[in-house]
């Protein structure tokens, strides 16, 4: 499917970017909707499952307008890949057409917020497998194949750009940018760390990052981090040159780790405050550093402290 109009381009490190936050968690401790398999897609396809998705929305396209910044907010597609929606139940026809009412709702929060900040609809990419562990890994070229279905049907609809969020491997991030580059479709690649910094594979996130960018000509549009508390990798940036190619954090708010997070039956919320100032902080270990949101356990009063936080040390 060709897309028809023109692609918003992803801003700058010199531009605040709000995002938005932990749409799974939200959906289930603060809506009590269910979720199999933690997917929040099949929503895109009822009108009951559209409103609540517009209500989460809305929050954070306000919030970016209340501190002035720029705004990505991804469509609810981490888990719209083939694998998990054969276990839905949907064939790739459905998947298809599911993937394009995901986009399309943000796509309409995006045209009834017009305003002067770049407001971009991004498509959100999940790994194929579980989120926190590799399983069983692809190489780069097997990961390429698989996510290209996913890939060219966002890169149909008014989605501007595909971000893939808690990668556990390089070869699997390799895959997705290599994929996305096919479809001349612009990718962000995210990848999770453990409470060592180090993603699940066991590499470190400068290793992950240097390798996907060497094995792509450096396609990404840039790096970010995702489902992990700060203190789990702050201590990891170095000053090498590797730090400049991160430009986006998605911080759980929880300190706890993957394994505790999977047998957790009450959401941690955390503490947003807290969470805030190290976002904050953090400016000054990653020079471009600019999109700003949350992850597991975080909502719009997360990334409503966190964006008040970070443009005030702008």
């Amino acid at each position: 499917m060709a897309r028809t109009t023109d692609r918003t381009p992803f801003p700058t490190s010199d531009t605040v970017v709000v995002t938005d936050a932990g749409l799974e968690t939200w959906l289930l401790f603060d809506r009590g909707i269910d979720l199999p398999a933690f997917a929040a897609y099949p929503l895109g396809g009822t009108p009951e499952g559209r409103e609540v998705l517009t209500e989460y929305y809305e929050y954070y396209a306000a919030i970016a307008d209340e501190v002035g910044a720029a705004i990505v907010l991804e469509a609810p597609t981490w888990r719209a890949n083939p694998d998990w929606a054969e276990t839905l139940g949907h064939d790739r026809d459905a998947l298809a057409a599911l993937i394009v009412q995901c986009v399309d709702v943000v796509d309409a929060v995006r045209r009834r917020r017009p305003g002067s900040q770049p407001f971009l609809v991004g498509g959100a990419v999940g790994p194929r497998g579980d989120g926190y562990v590799v399983g069983t890994a692809m190489s780069a070229d097997e990961a390429a194949d698989y996510h290209a279905f996913q890939i060219e049907c966002l890169a149909g609809t008014s989605a501007d750009v595909a971000t893939a969020m808690t990668i556990c491997y390089a070869d699997e991030a390799i895959g997705i940018a290599r994929a996305a580059q096919r479809a001349a479709f612009p990718a962000v690649i995210s990848f999770t760390v453990e409470t060592d910094g180090r993603l699940p594979s066991g590499m470190t996130l400068a290793d992950a990052i240097n390798a996907t960018d060497e094995a792509t000509d450096g396609y990404p549009v840039h790096y970010m981090i995702n489902c992990a508390h700060p203190t789990h990798f702050d201590h990891v940036f170095d000053g090498g040159a590797w730090t400049a190619r991160v430009g986006g954090l998605r911080a759980n708010a929880s300190t706890s780790s993957h394994a505790e997070l999977d047998e957790a039956t009450e959401i941690d919320r955390g503490d947003k405050d807290d969470l805030a100032v190290r976002y904050a902080g953090l400016r000054r270990s990653l020079p471009s550093l600019h999109v700003i949101g949350g992850c597991c356990g975080t909502d719009h009063r997360h990334v409503e402290a966190i964006a008040h936080a970070f443009c005030s040390t702008a």
